[in-house]
């Protein structure tokens, strides 16, 4: 009598792998949506919580925001450039580089802002890096046209 040897056949084993490889052509474009997702609303927690309580925090200190031309790099080191803060208590920022997207571009100052004429515009273009397209993630309410 021979001892039959126990295993998977290699037709088993082929059907494993194929349903292995459907599964993944189900779930992986569907994680792939989601990381972009992600790092949208880790650009918006930045744009409207971490960059604006500093910018906030410089503001209450100095009576102003920093000007376009001081820009983001103002909550990390003392501006020279007129109008020269008079109470800076920085670093602002608890990383000592300036903040970057999460497409890894810097973010967009500018004040007086166009869309925010009272204090400052804070942007980025987006996983494109360009604006418009409605990809941008910003601190003011994009109006869209209906139709």
């Amino acid at each position: 009598m021979r001892k039959r040897i126990k295993g998977f056949t290699l037709v088993e084993l082929l059907l494993v792998v194929t349903i292995i490889l459907i599964l993944a052509g189900m779930v992986v474009p569907r994680m792939a949506g989601r990381t972009e997702q992600a790092r949208r609303a880790a650009a918006k927690v930045d744009i409207e919580t971490n960059i604006a309580m500093a910018l906030d925090l410089y503001e209450l200190d100095n009576g102003r925001y920093p000007t376009t031309e001081q820009g983001l790099q103002s909550l990390i080191t003392k501006p020279t450039s007129s109008p020269a803060p008079t109470n800076w208590s920085g670093p602002y920022l608890k990383k000592k580089s300036l903040p970057v997207d999460p497409w890894n571009r810097p973010y967009i100052y500018v004040s007086p802002g166009v869309h925010n004429a009272e204090d400052y515009d804070l942007y980025s273009y987006g996983p494109d890096g360009v604006e418009g397209g409605g990809d941008d993630v910003t601190n003011w309410e994009e109006s869209h046209p209906q139709g």
